[in-house]
């Protein structure tokens, strides 16, 4: 409950943030610190071994593949089970691939074939973790309070990102990359530890649908909303151009141009400042039409994308990044506000699996081909062509009205007709979350 100030509530937190707010916030800080250096390890652990910029894209592509395959069965399951328990399970399987993946990088040189596979099977387990925790993260606060929660939640897991990059870039060019990828499984093991400690109630659900029938349904919810699979269908380009720059070409410029793993993992810290700053931001700015407020955040993504085609100085690099962060965290806020205020709290996992598979479908497509791209065209003319990309799919979705025009509703969460919520905390109001 709000102010509970017990033995096990976590400290410094806004006076309407209960217990279960303050679990979920530090297990995804916790997380999020190790997993953001972890993504730079995973590059160099490739690089360290010879890859080659094909090599890199091909084992952060296997992650993201394995989320496509498995993520509509991830969000069916969140819609029908305890929220909860998927994401300990989740949380727990990302522990034991990456701590597996930490002792063959600190023991050896393993092929190319089994860092794929491990990180596959930490993208599977990020399938059923994403949509539960879509339908279970903003559970834990009164609708009234749904903005500031979702910035305080980005705030904190954004906050991970600086200190995870910063510190992980540190550590690959002193200790290696394998250390780093310790750090995270550990991080994976503690928020699961957290997650477990949550104090959920149990809510018996309409049963006998059937997995296809209830897809059928968030499907319908779905495609219903032009503002949601248009933005949806933009983000799958837009991310598969950010992931490219990020995993593959990144590392390679930071190599050749800036010295590197540690300047990298500056940039990308830098990236982290920025949605800390944005988050910042929204806590007090209540933009009405969020929608189009958030699209024209959007925009500044291909900053980093054009810094990298110049080789840019670091400190222009950084730059980018920063303006970057703070313009997609406007947009973070403004899609879980939106989700939050359309969605059926009881569709919420089935139509936050259908976001995710969207918008991330042809990320795996856009990191196998970033090598081929770059040799075929050059490195720059790759880049280019992505930030491109960003700025012509970001004009085209401000064409739908829906966009333009949609509009916040104070305290407007969204109530199921169908009913509560499996998961839903004592005390708490129904939920929503972002992508």
């Amino acid at each position: 409950m709000a102010g509970d100030d017990s033995p096990t509530a976590l400290p410094r937190m806004p006076s309407w943030a209960n217990r279960n707010f303050q679990l979920l916030v530090s297990a995804s800080f916790i997380s999020g610190l190790g997993n953001s250096g972890a993504t730079i390890a995973a590059a160099y652990a490739v690089i360290n071994d010879g890859g080659s910029a094909t090599d890199v894209g091909l084992v952060a592509a296997a992650r993201t593949l394995a989320m496509v395959v498995f993520l509509l069965v991830g969000g069916a399951i969140a819609d029908r089970v305890s929220r909860q328990r998927v994401m300990v399970t989740a949380n727990t399987a990302n522990a034991l691939s990456q701590g597996l993946f930490a002792l063959l990088v600190l023991t050896g040189h393993p092929p190319l074939w089994q860092m794929a596979a491990l990180t596959a099977v930490g993208g599977t387990a990020q399938a059923f973790f994403s949509p539960a925790s879509q339908g279970l993260v903003m559970s834990t606060v009164e609708p009234a309070h749904a903005g500031k929660a979702f910035s305080v939640f980005r705030l904190a897991t954004n906050g991970a990102n600086i200190g995870g990059a910063a510190v992980g870039g540190a550590l690959i060019a002193a200790l290696g990359p394998g250390w780093v990828l310790a750090v995270d499984a550990a991080g994976f093991a503690v928020a699961a530890g957290l997650r477990a400690r949550l104090s959920v109630k149990e809510v018996a659900r309409a049963g006998g649908s059937g997995i296809v029938r209830d897809l059928r349904e968030g499907w319908r919810e779905f495609v219903s909303r032009s503002w949601l699979w248009g933005i949806v269908v933009q983000f799958s380009v837009v991310n598969a151009m950010t992931n490219a720059g990020e995993a593959v070409y990144g590392p390679l410029v930071a190599r050749d141009h800036l010295g590197g793993a540690g300047p990298w993992g500056l940039a990308l810290a830098a990236g982290g400042v920025g949605t800390v700053a944005g988050g910042v931001l929204m806590i007090r700015w209540k933009p009405r039409r969020i929608l189009l407020t958030g699209t024209l955040g959007v925009f500044p993504l291909a900053l980093p994308l054009i810094g990298l085609a110049l080789a840019l100085p670091l400190w222009a690099l950084v730059l980018a990044m920063l303006g970057a962060g703070v313009a997609i965290e406007v947009f973070g806020v403004g899609w879980m506000v939106a989700l939050h205020q359309e969605i059926p709290e009881d569709k919420m996992s089935r139509v936050s699996a259908y976001d995710w598979l969207g918008s991330i479908a042809v990320m795996p497509l856009g990191l196998a081909l970033a090598g081929p791209a770059a040799a075929a065209f050059g490195r720059t003319q790759a880049l280019w062509g992505a930030a491109a990309l960003v700025v012509a799919l970001t004009g085209a979705v401000l064409l739908l009205p829906d966009v333009r025009h949609l509009e916040r509703r104070e305290g407007g969460a969204h109530t199921a007709a169908s009913g509560a919520d499996d998961t839903a905390p004592r005390g708490a109001a129904e939920p929503v979350t972002p992508q």
